[in-house]
């Protein structure tokens, strides 16, 4: 369509319905730049089949904690309730005294702060289930002062909208309480007489909660009592202390640290007012070990993390976050990384699919087959002929790929009671020279064999010194773990147990040769089944081995990705406009990287005329009309303010039309 005309001007065109853009499928951004692209779709429905049931057994499991968890709590909040309501029928001294106090829960969660609101959100949910439709949840940010906190609970506790009057009144301090009338609190006396007084026909009571919960408390959730400003908080409990008798409040204090906390921002005239009761919550460690044990310590799933993207795992949950949900993302980030980046993971699904799958490799997929290195570690030890075999003939190929397929799965049915026992035996030791969890001793045997370590020789030699006792304790537990398992080898392996356990009781022989025949076979056992993945045929089909993938996308430096989004835009953003030959400025990018870029060819001071000119010149480079120029200024203040921001520069006292550069070198 031709624009020519005498002078210049602006020229509007109407969109072609036919360039309106398709959404994109998941299974298309799956797709999109996937290794080996022949069996991409495949992948994608097996990636999809092992999330589904990941997440179904990762969703029941964290249901299951979070149930056990709140069940606890909330049946202990139940007689909590029960014994402060049943204070207030007695007219004994000591009974007024406590009925005056409002009773309140320290409920302790500990420092794994992300998971805090699935929680508090299940225990809301629980408690208007089973002990009062009337809870409200308040946040630290959304109460800055009286009057928010105030309104924020008002409000969700009548379900309405407090207006402006309210929030006025509700603005006192503690000074002011002797002459206030208190018209927002009195809003709320009347609505809960209202509410109480009649109960809605139809509607049945909880059998479970009894007869003392007919007028059902007000709760109040202070999710994150840390962040809240003490000075908010004493006033607060002040001004609803007035109304105990009218208003059967109930706070729960969510605690991160320690229930000292509440000494530390309450004084005694105030804390007073609180008939406080310690709840204590799982660790997030207890937490992380049942996760760990459910999904990665079973054969039950057949993709599997290297010791290496373990290890990122566990310390980002140890040194940064302690949140037991996002560690359940991380795997979940590796098993969509696995699927997208390795083309054989059409072999990672249960043995039945796994099996027909590997009738229909084609050629690409065997010659990948070829190309890994546990295979070639296993043709090496094959004879000449069955060599030649491996790598000429393909259906030879895919049938001793499927024996190799079920010796993997073997091997992890094998894997992890043996894991079990070893653990038993060990993690009671002085030192705990394999560990104290089991993940440590799990960790050990992904980077190598672990008889091999000086630390299982010296587990050994402390087992050999353990009393009688002690030892046929353990040995019982170990028993117990063979018991349960699935696999014939390791069932006749408890015969074998058994056996040794009866000898011992017929022959009266000295008991050290006993022991150490005990623990000799229990030798035997962790060299036949804890060898190092790595060691088996095919690992590379179930085993996720990208650490460095799961850090950058977990863990990342907040300075090294700064920079990198600033030097690199076309890295975060994939436009294919911004792909450039290195050390070119384009005027393609955003300003701020155009502004970054420039300023990496400056010195310790940047005069800003020449930096303005600079940038000007990159921006109109390709454009023929040069009237943008007069909004490069400001858009290039604009990026300079943010440059600064981010503190890559700063002003200077020596020069007013200077800047000072903070970074040096390739940043």
């Amino acid at each position: 369509m031709s624009t020519s005309s005498v002078s210049k001007g602006c020229f509007v065109f109407k969109p072609s319905a036919k360039k309106k853009k398709t959404a994109l499928s998941l299974e298309d951004h799956f797709v999109h730049g996937c290794e080996g692209a022949e069996n991409s779709e495949l992948r994608f429905k097996l990636y999809f089949q092992q999330i589904n049931n990941h997440q179904q057994n990762m969703f029941c499991l964290c249901k299951a904690l979070q149930d056990e968890l709140n069940r606890n709590i909330l049946d202990s909040l139940l007689d909590f309730t029960r014994k402060c309501s049943s204070t207030r029928q007695h007219s004994d001294w000591a009974s007024q005294m406590r009925a005056s106090e409002i009773p309140t829960a320290a409920l302790v969660l500990g420092v794994n702060v992300p998971d805090h609101d699935m929680t508090f959100q299940s225990l809301s949910d629980l408690l208007q289930q089973s002990v009062t439709p009337h809870v409200a949840s308040v946040q630290a940010k959304e109460c800055g002062a009286l009057k928010h906190l105030m309104k924020r609970v008002l409000e969700r506790l009548m379900d309405t909208v407090v207006d402006d009057e309210d929030e006025e009144e509700a603005e006192q301090t503690s000074a002011q309480l002797n002459k206030s009338v208190h018209c927002s609190l009195s809003t709320l006396c009347a609505w809960y007489n209202a509410k109480t007084k009649v109960s809605p026909p139809g509607k049945k009571r909880c059998s479970h909660v009894g007869d003392d919960l007919q007028s059902p408390p007000l709760v109040i959730i202070f999710k994150d009592l840390e962040a809240f400003n003490p000075r908010v908080l004493q006033d607060f409990i002040l001004i609803c202390s007035r109304y105990i008798e009218r208003l059967p409040l109930m706070f729960i204090f969510g605690i991160a640290t320690s229930p000292s906390t509440i000494q530390h921002m309450l004084p005694h005239s105030v804390s007073s007012l609180l008939c406080i009761e310690l709840f204590q919550s799982l660790s997030c460690t207890q937490h992380l070990a049942t996760v760990i044990d459910k999904l990665i310590l079973t054969p039950q799933f057949p993709f599997k993390l290297n010791g290496k993207v373990m290890q990122v795992l566990i310390s980002i949950f140890l040194y940064h976050d302690f949140s037991v949900r996002n560690f359940i993302k991380g795997i979940q980030l590796a098993l969509l990384e696995h699927f997208h980046s390795q083309p054989l993971s059409v072999l990672c699904c249960k043995k039945k699919a796994a099996l027909l799958n590997v009738m229909h490799l084609g050629p690409q997929d065997l010659e990948r087959i070829r190309q890994l290195q546990s295979f070639k570690r296993y043709v090496e030890k094959q004879d000449p002929q069955e060599q030649v075999n491996l790598f000429t003939d393909d259906t030879h190929l895919k049938e001793v790929c499927q024996k190799l397929i079920k010796n993997l799965r073997q091997y992890h049915k094998n894997y992890y009671p043996i894991l079990r026992c070893l653990h038993t035996l060990t993690s009671s030791l002085p030192r705990y020279p394999l560990g104290k969890q089991i993940r440590e001793l799990h960790l050990i045997c992904l980077d190598k064999n672990i008889w091999e370590n000086e630390d299982y020789q010296s587990a050994m030699k402390l087992l050999k010194m353990l009393a009688k006792d002690q030892l046929i304790a353990l040995l019982q537990r170990c028993e117990e773990i063979l018991q349960a398992a699935k696999s014939k080898n390791i069932k006749m392996a408890l015969t074998l147990l058994e056996m040794n356990e009866s000898r011992r009781s017929k022959k009266l022989s000295p008991f050290e040769a006993l022991r150490n025949e005990a623990l000799e076979f229990i030798d035997s056992l962790v060299k036949s089944h804890l060898s190092a993945p790595e060691s088996q045929t095919l690992n590379e089909v179930c085993y996720y081995t990208s650490s460095a993938t799961v850090r950058r996308h977990l863990n990342a430096t907040p300075r090294t990705s700064i920079q990198a989004a600033l030097n690199i835009p076309y890295y975060y953003l994939q436009n294919d406009r911004l792909k450039t030959e290195d050390g070119i400025v384009s005027n393609a990018a955003p300003d701020i990287c155009i502004v970054y870029k420039l300023h990496l060819e400056c010195g310790r001071l940047i005069n800003l005329y020449d930096w303005l000119e600079a940038y000007s010149t990159v921006v109109s480079a390709a454009e023929e009309l040069m009237f943008l120029s007069l909004f490069s200024s400001a858009r290039f203040i604009r990026a300079v303010s943010e440059l600064e921001f981010l503190g890559f520069i700063k002003s200077t006292k020596q020069k007013t039309d200077h800047v000072a550069r903070l970074t040096w070198g390739g940043c």
